[in-house]
Order: structure tokens, then sequence, then C-alpha cells
């Protein structure tokens, strides 16, 4: 497969996953938001802007804070590099860039999606309607991989979105718990912890699994381990990280051992590691350096597949 078609497929998928992340985000953030607060709930109201890094563009663009200015910046706002509608943007930039190595099944499910929210932005959506918007978007990226799964063959084609995809998902956990990690530490609240990580769940599609594996009632060192060391839950770090190792498996050729190695000693430690072993130095400080690890092995698959040699 030609370097500029893996790529193609590698950044369509990561921008349709960064997409469904920022609603799934957005969707915590709304409904925090909504919990009553003895003082400021800018903490909160500050999650989507950490995560993506656009408080400078943000502040320069709004002059206050509120869930209003914060739906309208991260859902459809073109001038916002993370926004939903930019997200959508680019993936379909890159899946019409290669559209031949997709089925029609899966070119039309985005084509339709960047159809709609182009016609959604024309209508200006208000907050008010939030909650429905959020649900389309989890619903289009849920269409997006049945018809991957359903139509694609299973090649190098699927590797490279499979790559994007996990990636991308492995990076949004990991800074949803650093972000709540933070709350926590500004917060002691009881009453509003219980519901951030309820919220935390309900973000990862994780909750129904939550109760399944500990049938008791939320704890913060449950909820971690769950989502790093745990396999069971699909958006966990190690099934992510699991996933990608199979998947450079099936792509990897003699002497691409780079990106393998790096994935295989994370791979390691999150298989093999125990929740005290692994978090001694705090949650934080493993999170910023499993973020920086992720970086790392994205750059390493860039450059060993994705780069014109």
């Amino acid at each position: 497969m030609l370097s500029r078609t893996a790529a193609g497929l590698y950044w369509m998928a990561r921008y349709l996953e960064r997409a469904e992340n920022i609603a799934r985000v957005l969707d915590v953030t709304h409904r925090l938001s909504l919990l009553p607060a003895a003082g400021s709930r800018d903490a909160e109201l500050r999650v989507p802007i950490s995560l993506t890094g656009q408080g400078g563009l943000y502040h320069a663009l709004n002059d206050e804070l509120s869930m209003t200015r914060l739906f309208a910046f991260f859902a459809l706002d073109e001038r916002n590099p993370a926004s939903i509608f930019s997200c959508f943007q680019a993936a379909w930039n890159n899946a019409h860039a290669v559209r031949g190595s997709l089925s029609s099944e899966v070119w039309e499910s985005i084509n339709s999606t960047w159809i709609e929210i182009r016609q959604m932005r024309r209508q200006e959506m208000p907050v008010g309607e939030a909650d429905g918007f959020f649900d389309w978007v989890k619903e289009r990226a849920h269409l997006f991989r049945g018809a991957m799964f359903g139509t694609l063959m299973r090649g190098d084609a699927m590797s490279f979105i499979r790559l994007g995809t996990l990636l991308e998902r492995a990076d949004c956990t990991a800074r949803l718990l650093d972000v709540n990690q933070a709350l926590r530490e500004e917060s002691q609240d009881a009453v509003r912890e219980y519901y951030r990580l309820d919220t935390l769940l309900r973000a990862v599609s994780a909750r129904e699994a939550y109760h399944a594996i500990y049938r008791q009632q939320l704890e913060r060192h449950n909820v971690n381990a769950m989502l790093i060391l745990r396999d069971e839950s699909p958006r966990s770090l190690r099934a992510c990280i699991d996933e990608v190792a199979s998947q450079l498996a099936q792509i990897g050729r003699e002497g691409e051992n780079r990106p393998r190695y790096l994935v295989a000693v994370l791979q390691a430690g999150l298989r093999f590691g125990e929740n005290a072993a692994l978090l001694q130095d705090g949650l934080h400080a493993w999170l910023q350096d499993f973020l920086a690890t992720l970086a790392g092995i994205a750059e390493s698959i860039n450059h060993t597949y994705l780069e014109a040699k």
C-alpha cells in the first residue's frame, strides 16, 4: 500500500474517532454543568478546553466561559480545528482522497455525515438541542464502524483504519482520566465525586461494564483500574494497546520493528502491571508518561509507514 493511501486511511479514522470523543467529552461537561454547585463551575467547564488545548483560541473568540459558548465553539465552529465540524471535515477530505480503498458503504456513511453536519451548521443549533446532537455524532461513528467491519477486506486498509481509531481512543481515555483526577484534587466534594465518576464511565461507554465487573458502588480506584488495566472495556488503555499490537503484527514487515517494539513494551507494562505498582508515583504522573509514550508510538508509525520514502 502506498504511504499516502495509508496516511489518508489512518487520519480519516483518527478524525472520526476524535469527533466522537469530543462529543462524549461535551456530553460529560454538559451533564456536570447541570448539577447544583455551591461555588464556581469553571473547573468542570474547562474540561473540553484542557483536553484539546484550545484555550487561547476559545478566549480570543469568547468573552465568557459558559456551556452555551462551549457548545457553539466545540460543536459547529469551523474556526476551531478541534470542533466536531472541523474533525468531520478533515475526515471527509481524507476519505475522499482514498475513496478507492473504501467500500461504497463506508464512503457513504462518511459522505452523508458530512452533508448532514453542514446542514446543521447552517441552522445554528442551540445548546438546548445538545443531547440530541451528541447522540447523532455517536450514532454516525457507530454507523461508520459497522460499515467498516461489515464490508472492508481484512487487509492493510482495515489495519491502518484501526490503528488510527485505537491510538486516538487511547489518547482520549487517558486525557479524560487525567482531567478527572485534576477535578478531584480541586474539589473533594463526595457527591460531585460520585457524579464525576458516573459521567466519566458514561463518556467511555463503560458504566454497565463497571457494574458487571465489580457489582458495587462506584469507587475511584476501581474505575481507574478498569479503564487502565482491564481489557473487558473496549475503551480501556490496555484494550486499545493490545489491539494496536495486533494490527501492527498484521502489517509489520521485516526491518520495521520500531513501532512494534514500543507497543510491546507498553503492552507488557499494562498486561502484567498491578494498579498500585503502576500508579505509585501518582495517577497524573503515570498518565502523562503514558501520553508521551503514545505520542512516540504515533510518531514511529508515521515515520515507518506514512511518510513517503
